[in-house]
């Protein structure tokens, strides 16, 4: 289950995340194909991103799924692609400044 706040890591990769907005909490979150798992948790030794899913994240990067209604910030970058239910998230465009004259 996703909660706001939650800190995740990619069992396949380097990849660490925060969850910063969850509507959908029984979202399955994955990275490289594999589901997330709470950070400390023990990592699987051996893994590694799925063929497909190998296109990276990058740190300080907000990830949202406009479906799932969820967001996530990259704190840790890593080599896998991140997912949730299937589907990729994308990377949030930052919003603009106002101009100042």
């Amino acid at each position: 289950m996703l909660t706001v706040g939650a800190r995740l890591m990619s069992a396949v990769d380097t990849t660490e995340v925060v969850v910063i907005r969850v509507q959908d909490r029984d979202a399955r979150l994955e990275c490289g194909g594999a589901q997330m798992i709470q950070v400390g948790s023990d990592r699987p030794a051996g893994g590694r991103p799925a063929a497909g899913l190998d296109t990276g994240t990058q740190i300080g990067k907000r990830y949202q799924s406009a479906q799932a209604g969820l967001e996530v910030l990259c704190v840790r970058a890593g080599s896998g692609a991140l997912t949730v239910d299937g589907t990729p998230l994308t990377i949030r465009a930052p919003r603009p400044l106002p101009a100042s004259d």
